[in-house]
């Protein structure tokens, strides 16, 4: 019987599951695996990162654009404690990467041998399945189950501990088997309760004025088509979640747009307000969405909740119907049950929508098309827009870029081609996770946005962008503070302003350092040609916005605009 090293089968497993890319950085740890790579990875591209973190980042987009499960590795030690953002931001944004860190061996543990750390023990409250393997005749089975875990329910985040003498260790090549379709998501979709179908579709069709809010689980799920379906039965409008953008196309006339604290405008909150039942689908209904549990409101509106994991639901809003299961095929059942009843309703919801967007863009178009000095974030937004092609994918950073994007960028096709990381909005996000990105999905034009404050964090993953020769577009918002904290410094505490100001770089010149094509923009007149040159170019660049503070400027968050 022919036998492996535990490496070699980790490396067999992977291309099992149809993984094809694995970004990562390198590590003595990790030299067996790496080994097993160069002489077996033949069909897996290995991307060196310059951060762990970048790395799970990385994977992290890769997995929302492609469909597929996102592979990062790192060594022991700094290598598991930096990985550690990209799998938490995956796992509770419901998006499955594997994160595997390798390790000191078995037998130097409790020795203070360097880099020792109990990984098992750090990554098990963070991620949906966690193992640390110590024997290499059980890498096959823990895969297995790793990409089980993973794709399947609600989706999420795993890792796997290799031990440097796992790694080396022997493994039957007859234990080498698996199932090709976990390496997609969401795998072995789960549907509704009958009866819970039954009794969403009566509260449905006896609400006056229902509204639909989209989590990013109709985007993970697939679900585009069932939900317009849908909300056209209805004729229910239907708003999203900064994840959720893609759920419905924001030129359809019942979408309305993104709602919440982040992104939402008073114009979409009358829409929330003024519904008598909300169906959340493949949402958390959290602080951001409903501005702190206020839109809608608690009691008096009446709920219907659809998510894969019935731990949600009833979380925050007592609930009148719960559909637990994916989200494609739970609108479908419900359009199914819906058309049944030969029930197309006819009203003033169109009519209504229409006229929210209409003056929700009335208000932006001014700003956007203000000649002001600093640039308006809102005239950003519009020139990208303008020169982008319409499948491009556009990732934001949480900070000054998110609410702008959320509430003004327009896609006009269903689908994933707006990322951002709103589960825990750690900076230094974009830059790392449009690479992911662009191979996830290469023949789309992909952009990433983000403040200066975001750039300083990751500015070394410009090297691996350069070296690679990745053809992406960096857009940094330079303002020279970390903005979202000093605007809530100025509406909450006085404009007290207190270690939020920093010196404003030249972030072009670090670019070009580097070897990337980049322009920097003062005048809001240059900024339409700086961008579409930028967009058009064949290789990487970037363009140095030089934009209004933010605690000066019109963004769409309700706390600072109460």
């Amino acid at each position: 019987m022919n036998q492996l090293s535990g490496a070699e089968a980790l490396v067999r497993m992977l291309k099992l599951h149809g993984v094809d890319h694995v970004f990562g950085l390198c590590g003595d740890t990790s030299l067996p695996l790496y080994d097993a790579l160069f002489r077996m990875g033949h069909g897996i591209t290995h991307i060196l990162t310059r951060d762990e973190r970048s790395a799970a980042y990385m994977a992290d987009a890769y997995a929302r654009v492609s469909g597929r499960v996102g592979v990062c590795e790192g060594p022991s030690g700094g290598g598991a404690t930096y990985i550690l953002p990209g799998l938490v931001e995956a796992n509770e944004s419901s998006i499955p990467i594997l994160g595997i860190t390798t390790d000191i061996s078995t037998t130097s543990r409790g020795r203070y041998t360097l880099t020792e750390l109990d990984q098992k023990a750090l990554f098990r409250p963070l991620t949906k399945w966690n193992q640390v393997i110590d024997q290499a005749t059980d890498i096959p089975r823990m895969v297995r189950a790793a990409f089980t875990a993973m794709t399947t329910g609600r989706a999420g985040a795993a890792h796997i501990g290799l031990p440097y003498d796992t790694q080396k260790g022997p493994v039957d090549e007859s234990e080498i088997w698996a199932d090709a379709r976990l390496g997609q998501f969401p795998a072995r979709r789960t549907g509704p309760d009958p009866d819970a179908v039954a009794a969403a579709v009566d509260a449905l069709l006896s609400a006056k004025s229902p509204v639909i809010i989209c989590g990013g689980g109709v985007v993970i799920a697939g679900g585009e088509a069932e939900l317009q379906r849908l909300a056209e039965l209805l004729e229910a409008p239907v708003a999203m979640t900064v994840s959720g953008h893609g759920s419905i196309a924001d030129d359809h006339p019942l979408a309305v747009g993104v709602v919440g604290s982040n992104g939402g405008v008073p114009e979409t909150r009358e829409v929330v307000e003024a519904a008598d039942l909300v169906v959340f689908v493949g949402c958390r209904a959290g602080s951001v969405t409903t501005e702190r549990w206020r839109y809608p409101a608690p009691v008096k509106t009446r709920i219907v909740h659809i998510d894969a994991d019935p731990a949600v639901i009833g979380a925050t809003y007592p609930t009148e119907a719960a559909l637990v299961g994916d989200a494609k095929l739970a609108l479908a059942a419900l359009v199914r049950a819906v058309e049944s009843k030969l029930v197309r309703r006819n009203g003033d919801a169109r009519a209504r929508i229409a006229e929210v967007k209409r003056r929700k863009f009335e208000r932006f178009g001014e700003l956007a098309r203000s000649n002001e000095a600093p640039i308006r974030p809102e005239r950003i937004v519009a020139d990208l827009q303008a020169v982008l092609p319409s499948d491009a994918v556009v990732v934001c950073d949480p900070g000054t870029p998110c609410p702008y994007f959320s509430a003004y960028w327009q896609q006009k096709t269903p689908g994933r081609q707006f990322i951002s990381n709103r589960a825990h909005g750690a900076l230094g996000y974009s830059m790392s996770a449009v690479v992911g990105a662009y191979y996830g999905r290469p023949r789309a034009k992909c952009v990433a946005v983000m403040g200066d404050g975001s750039f300083g964090f990751t500015a070394g993953e410009m090297e691996t962008i350069v070296r690679l020769k990745v053809p992406i577009t960096m857009v940094v918002v330079s303002n020279g503070s970390y903005g979202w904290i000093k605007a809530g410094q100025k509406t909450g505490y006085g404009a007290r302003y207190y270690s939020v100001d920093f010196t404003r770089t030249d972030h072009a010149k670090v670019a070009e350092a580097f070897g990337v094509k980049a322009w920097r923009v003062e005048n809001p007149a240059d900024l339409k040609t700086a961008l579409a040159a930028a967009v058009n170019s064949n290789g990487p660049t970037l363009v140095d916005v030089i934009a209004q503070p933010l605690q000066d400027a019109h963004a769409p968050v309700s706390e600072w605009v109460a």
